[in-house]
This record gives structure tokens, C-alpha cells and sequence, in this order.
């Protein structure tokens, strides 16, 4: 048995730049930040029987890996030539459908079982790029390549994402008292609202795809800004202008609310007006596509009060710290066990 931890991601700046319908015709970038909140893989050979066992948030008991209903699950089993006798079992910390990844992180995190499983070792960059693949080629998900890349990194990474979709990465190295600074005023809120990345991207990408849709030019100018805003984001994490970060994230979330009607919600307009006025919160967006998920304030104070006026909102905080590592295996047990842990689930427990 296999078990591998694949740390969730926030993304910075840059958001949305990194899908086909964009760096084809511009190139992209992002800068993201893995948290130390995890999707958690495990994969067996089990002993005796020949079904495919699949755990998830469901359960599924199958003959032949075509049957599965998991796409992902499907797909990366099918490319490793698993076709029958092999379970996989999955938790995380996390619900999916809240802006961090999820899904990614359970391609990623499972491929690397499966290398590990034939000990076939590859690097970080060839495990993104097959799920890159499974994702975009195979299923044909209208999605980027920014959950993949960060899936496998971890880390504060930059993406330069080029028009041939090749990607080059380049991790921060922060210290550890700029860490603390920009963690502490950083603040991570969950809105209680779940959703699906894809419907919230439709628009984005067809506004994209059809040059002579009304919608294209306003898309790709929020594009254009939302990127440039990538790169000034990064010039000021790296000189440690952390209230100017503040700053430059409302501006992209105004910008990025130009993309479509999908990415806000009311509710969460109303409570960053609020906050703005009241706690002296510089910018904020939601995590991810939008839609919902995590809602994202940088607070430089005040951030006991805030953080009691989320909570009466119905928006808890989720406290982090950044993973400065991408996927990896936390344990093996078996022929050249790495460490006998007891069971799946105790695993992910005992990290909590």
C-alpha cells in the first residue's frame, strides 16, 4: 500500500491566464502559494479478487477500469495499463469544489502512487504535464495548468506559461519572518458555498475562443490586466511590500469580476464593502474560479475584530501555513516499506 500527501493551492496572481483559451494567444503567468491542507492518495494490490475498488466521497466496485464513473480515477489507472485487481482510497482536508485545487490534487497525488507503485521515479515537471494531459487532451476539461503545476510544486511558485503551453517554474525562498508577516495578515475565510470550477469558467473561455463574441474584447483586456497585476503582485511579495500586496489584490478582483457574472456572489460583495470600511481589510477575492469557496482579506490589522465579525457571518477562518513541498509519498507498506502506518485514514488523521 501506497499512501501519497498533495498539498492544496491559493493563487496569488495571475488567475486565469494559465487556460488554453489565453496563453495560446498570450502566454501566462501565475504565482500561487501551496497550503499545509492536503489530499491524501492511497492506492493496493489487493492479495486475492480481480474487481477495481474505488473510495471516494462514494464507493465504487467495478471489473474493468472502463466502467468507472471517477474520470480521473478512470484515466490514470487507464494510462498506467490498470485494468482490473487494484484499489484506490482518498480524504483530504478540505471539501472539493472550494477554489483550491482539489481536483488536480487527487490526479496528482494518485499518478504519483502509481509511479511509485512500478518505481517508475519521475520528476515534478513530467508528473504535472501527465495530468496536464489526462485533464486538458483526454477529458478535455476547460480548465488550466496552474492546479497541476502546483499540485506537484508546492511551495510560492512561479509559472511562466508559454504559447506552446510548455511551463517553466521557479519557487520563491522566502524567510521565515516574511512568511509569518504575510501568513498573519493574510487571512483565509470559508464562505460555506461550493462550486463547480468549469461553470464558472464557460464563459471566460468562450469569450476567449470566439474572437467575434461581444463578450472577447472585455475578457481579454481583464486578462491583459489580470496578468500584468500578476507580475507586480510578485515584485511585491519579493520586496516584502506587504500592504501594497493588499492593494494590488482588490485590483484584481475588480478585475477579475469583469470575466463574468459567476465569479462573485452578493452576500460576499456585501461582507468585502463591509470589511473594507470597517477593519481596514486593503483587498480580498475569492479563491479560485469564484463562485464561492474560500474568501481571501489581507487585514495588516485589527484581525481579532475581523475575525469575530466573519465568524458572526457565517464565515469561519481557516488558519495555514505555507507547504513549502509538492506531492509526495508519506507511506509505504510492503517490500521496501517506508513507514508502517496502520491504515489510511490514521494516516491523514495523525497529520491533522
Amino acid at each position: 500500500m501506497i499512501v501519497t500527501r498533495t498539498p492544496f493551492r491559493v493563487t496569488l496572481g495571475g488567475g486565469g491566464t494559465d487556460l488554453p483559451s489565453y496563453y495560446t494567444q498570450h502566454g501566462g503567468f501565475i504565482f500561487a502559494m501551496g497550503l499545509d491542507k492536503y489530499m491524501y492518495v492511497m492506492v493496493n494490490r489487493p492479495t486475492v479478487g480481480r474487481k477495481i475498488r474505488l473510495h471516494y466521497s462514494q464507493s465504487e466496485v467495478v471489473d474493468h477500469v472502463s466502467e468507472l464513473r471517477h474520470e480521473l480515477a478512470r484515466e490514470a489507472l487507464r494510462a498506467h495499463g490498470i485494468e482490473d485487481a487494484f484499489e484506490v482510497g482518498s480524504i483530504a482536508d478540505l471539501p472539493a469544489g472550494t477554489g483550491l485545487g482539489s481536483s488536480s490534487c487527487y490526479l496528482v497525488g494518485l499518478l504519483n502512487a502509481l509511479h511509485h507503485d512500478r518505481r517508475d521515479y519521475v520528476p515534478l515537471q513530467t508528473l504535472a504535464e501527465e495530468a496536464c494531459h489526462i485533464e486538458l487532451n483526454v477529458l478535455r476539461q476547460p480548465i488550466g495548468k496552474q492546479d497541476q503545476y502546483m499540485a506537484a510544486y508546492g511551495g510560492l511558485a512561479v509559472l511562466e506559461i508559454a504559447r506552446d503551453g510548455s511551463v517553466k517554474v521557479r519557487q520563491l525562498r522566502p524567510n521565515s519572518s516574511d512568511i509569518a508577516d504575510f501568513v498573519a495578515h493574510t487571512h483565509i475565510y470559508y464562505t460555506g458555498s461550493q462550486r463547480d470550477a468549469r461553470e464558472v469558467l464557460h464563459d471566460q473561455n468562450v469569450a476567449m475562443q470566439k474572437k467575434e463574441s461581444v463578450d472577447h474584447g472585455r475578457v481579454a483586456e481583464s486578462l491583459h490586466r489580470i496578468k500584468d497585476l500578476g507580475y507586480r503582485i510578485l515584485e511585491a511579495l519579493e520586496s516584502s511590500e506587504f500592504d501594497r500586496w493588499g492593494m494590488l489584490l482588490d485590483e484584481h478582483w475588480q478585475n477579475k469580476k469583469k470575466l463574468s457574472g459567476k465569479v462573485s456572489l452578493q452576500r460576499v460583495d456585501e461582507v468585502y464593502d463591509e470589511v473594507r470600511a470597517r477593519f481596514g481589510v486593503l483587498g480580498g477575492k475569492i479563491i479560485g474560479a469564484g463562485g464561492g469557496g474560500f474568501l481571501m482579506l489581507y487585514c495588516p490589522s485589527h484581525h481579532a475584530a475581523l475575525e469575530r465579525f466573519m465568524e458572526e457571518k457565517g464565515m469561519p477562518r481557516m488558519h495555514y501555513t505555507i507547504e513549502p513541498e509538492g506531492t509526495k509519498v508519506v507511506a509505504q507498506i510492503g517490500p521496501g516499506s517506508l513507514a508502517p502506518i496502520t491504515s489510511f485514514a490514521a494516516a491523514a488523521e495523525e497529520r491533522r
